[in-house]
């Protein structure tokens, strides 16, 4: 168990650092970037729309014919983003533009947009034949990291707040009360979309297994044979960690290091805090709402590292 939540750490951590490499060139990019980031009606959408989502979700799931076809509408618009965000990677990376010879003809083509191609095509193909889990978690750790980049261009310090709290809320509530949540992650297993980031103890694994999570679960703690995260305990708290990065005041602390980039690393700090608290209570054997601790610890993070740097009881909340 503690290898396997290590491990897990390392996709959790990793993933919202590529999202901090990818602020700042996204942003030039033009990608994300909401005409008010400060506007507190945008986590409420967020909000309602996550609610939404799961819902839909456990209702078509009670037909499988139905089933079948939302899992293939989500895995396209999964291939469709990471089309979209592969391509504004790539682009940072290498050359926009090949021009062909004879060059005066002006004929070119665009690198990054094959290559994005080529990768969401084979990622989609994996997991529509063969989604064993190191396939969910590539395709989780990639998605993850771009979309808390344009995320974090959408939602300032104090939206992004009120988004983590609120999430927090909902979390507890479902996974604690109605339980629902539970529920969907049962579901999501039996599609294998790589919603889940999943931690096997052996690397033969088989994802593919009947049984999915309910199988998991009927098994004692020490005897399962993976650990599983939601990819929204991935995306929220690295929302608060990059969001801190771009907007908050990037004046040199320590050996020019910005402000703003310590607070985010700060947050950091805070929600793998909160991360090995939620592991000790997942080794336990019990469902539990992750983003109460992840959030909670980001939160925390942010404060305990705003006040040592910026040394202001406002918070860069914009109050």
């Amino acid at each position: 168990m503690r290898f396997r939540s290590l491990a897990l750490v390392g996709l959790y951590a990793g993933a919202q650092l590529v999202a901090l490499a990818l602020a700042l060139p996204f942003r030039s990019e033009g990608l994300g970037g909401s005409s008010n980031p400060n506007s507190l009606a945008t986590p409420v959408y967020f909000l309602v729309l996550i609610i939404a989502i799961p819902v839909v979700i456990l209702v078509l799931a009670k037909y499988q014919g139905l089933l079948k076809g939302l899992r293939i509408f989500i895995l396209l618009g999964i291939a469709l983003s990471l089309l979209f965000t592969l391509d504004a990677t790539f682009s940072i990376f290498i050359p926009t533009y090949v021009f062909l010879p004879p060059v005066e003809t002006a004929q070119a083509f665009i690198p990054s947009e094959i290559l994005a191609t080529i990768a969401a095509v084979v990622l989609f193909e994996a997991l529509l034949l063969e989604p064993q889990w190191y396939i969910v978690d590539l395709v989780g750790f990639l998605a993850a990291g771009a979309l808390i980049a344009i995320l974090a261009l959408e939602f300032a310090i104090l939206p992004a707040f009120v988004l983590l709290i609120g999430l927090a809320i909902y979390d507890a509530v479902a996974v604690y009360g109605t339980k629902h949540m539970v529920s969907l992650a049962e579901v999501v297993t039996e599609m294998k979309l790589p919603i889940l980031m999943v931690m096997p103890s052996s690397a033969s694994y088989d994802y593919t297994a009947p049984g999915g999570l309910a199988a998991h679960r009927a098994q004692a703690p020490e005897d399962r044979e993976a650990v599983f995260m939601g990819l929204g305990d991935v995306v929220f708290p690295g929302l608060l960690v990059v969001a801190s990065f771009l907007w908050l005041p990037d004046h040199p602390v320590f050996a020019g290091v910005g402000g703003n980039l310590i607070t985010g690393l700060g947050v950091l700090g805070g929600s793998l805090l909160g991360y090995f608290v939620l592991m000790g209570y997942v080794a336990k054997g019990n469902p539990q709402a992750g983003l109460p601790l992840l959030n909670g610890g980001a939160i925390a993070g942010y404060v305990v590292t705003f006040l040592v740097i910026y040394h202001s009881l406002g918070l860069g909340l914009g109050l």
